[in-house]
């Protein structure tokens, strides 16, 4: 479960950096190198910022509640909190 878990994380990494270098910097709309003269055409350029930015936030957002999700999992998976300790802590004393 947390290898899944780890590797739809790293999808998402690759899909968010994907998506976030497509865009053009100044609000434009989509890179020329990527298609973004097609994209224009067929949607209007308002648009296709508008699903580049909404496919932007969605990944943005799976990202946040993947890694909490694993977080939560790998907790559960490790017996707790280990009694408030830091493991290199116990070890040292």
């Amino acid at each position: 479960m947390i290898t899944l878990l780890t590797i739809l994380i790293a999808l998402v990494c690759l899909l968010l950096m994907l998506v976030v270098l497509i865009q053009n910097p100044k609000g434009g709309g989509l890179d020329s190198t990527f298609g973004g003269g097609g994209a224009n055409q067929m949607f209007g350029a308002a648009k296709s910022t508008d699903l580049i930015e909404k496919i932007t936030w969605g990944l943005a957002i799976a990202l946040f509640v993947l890694c909490i999700i694993t977080a939560i999992i790998v907790n559960a998976h490790s017996g707790g909190a280990l009694n408030g300790t830091i493991p290199l802590e116990s070890q040292q004393g």
